[in-house]
């Protein structure tokens, strides 16, 4: 598999793997990634921001996410909990994968390739939320020995659950 940023011609293939996460939270009430966001601004934002990545599998796009190393300031304060470190982290945002191709490790593959990121950065750290309801994501979490460190509120005010992974 081949893990790489993301360019402009991805950007359909990336936005059908966003619906379809999009309708999987909607037909299982999770309020998450509704009322149009992500949308397509949103991910040609992160392609042009160099922030945009994508899984490839036999040369197709099986993953998509946004990865920063420019902190996040949702992030600045977190309740009843705290983080685990306080120096520069990663961020990964809007990870989702092909539905024909869940559960077969392919998120989890994802995470690795940011853990060797942050590696060759020297950056010991990555940071992720989700929201509470969103149980698929906090069992990847834990599998791949994230912590979970409080809750954050995003600027719209709506929470979600915070965890970290220290490297």
């Amino acid at each position: 598999m081949e893990f790489r940023k993301a360019t402009e011609q991805d950007i359909h293939p990336i936005m059908e793997i966003i619906g379809q996460a999009q309708a999987y939270f909607k037909k299982n009430h999770i309020d998450q990634w509704q009322h149009n966001y992500p949308n397509i601004h949103t991910i040609m934002d992160d392609i042009l921001k160099g922030y945009s990545y994508v899984l490839l599998k036999d040369e197709n796009i099986v993953a998509t996410t946004a990865i920063s190393f420019d902190g996040e300031k949702t992030y600045k304060h977190i309740y009843s909990g705290k983080w685990l470190s306080n120096g520069d982290y990663a961020v990964i945002h809007r990870l989702a994968v092909d539905h024909l191709h869940k559960g077969l490790g392919i998120s989890t593959e994802v995470i690795r390739n940011v853990e060797k990121m942050c590696l060759n950065k020297g950056v010991n750290s990555i940071k992720i939320d989700t929201h509470e309801q969103n149980l698929s994501m906090q069992k990847l979490l834990q599998k791949n020995d994230f912590k979970y460190c409080g809750i954050i509120y995003l600027e719209d005010g709506s929470k979600r659950i915070a965890f970290e992974k220290i490297l």
